[in-house]
């Protein structure tokens, strides 16, 4: 059985993560609409962010219903995953389906390892987290099937996106 604090911090990091991933496609939605023209690319991010909403709203929705205090670097969180999301599309469509793809690596993973720790006593939780977990993949095969790649330049992008993803991680469980 997961101590009530081990799900707290579940929910508080998933709660920050799934708000990240709105803002990041705030932020690149935010460069297509102004800078980068391609609309497809568009409704593409427009169709993924509507499943980070939902999962956003989610935990929104258990932080305040068990009363837990959110993470303090939210407004941090935030003004990161815009500026990631903004300044992976001014690199264009390749930059701005890696950052997706390699976000979603990293969730696949976290979300994985909570699934496997959550009991029968948190059933509920585990069984979104599972169906969170399945849209995460579906984003990260639509980043692939748009273009995301790991060669070059992109391959340290990835490594960035990746550190930086998990220190967020690691910090939004405690803080």
């Amino acid at each position: 059985m997961v101590s009530k604090n081990r799900i707290e911090e579940f929910i508080r990091v998933d709660h920050a993560g799934e708000r990240g991933a709105v803002k990041i496609y705030e932020g690149q939605l935010l460069a297509l609409n102004t800078l980068v023209k391609d609309e497809e690319l568009k409704k593409k991010i427009e169709e993924m962010k509507v499943h980070e909403v939902e999962h956003s709203q989610f935990f929104e929705n258990e932080i305040k219903k068990r009363n837990i205090k959110p993470t303090k670097f939210l407004p941090l969180w935030d003004l990161l995953g815009v500026g990631l999301g903004f300044g992976s599309t001014l690199l264009g469509k390749k930059a701005a389906m890696l950052c997706t793809a390699s976000v979603e690596e990293v969730i696949d993973k976290h979300y994985l390892n909570q699934i496997n720790q959550l009991g029968p006593e948190e059933k509920e939780l585990k069984k979104k987290i599972t169906k969170f977990r399945n849209d995460e993949l579906d984003h990260k095969d639509i980043a692939y099937e748009e273009g995301a790649t790991k060669k070059g330049f992109y391959s340290i992008m990835d490594k960035i996106i990746k550190t930086g993803s998990k220190i967020a991680i690691n910090i939004s469980e405690k803080i």
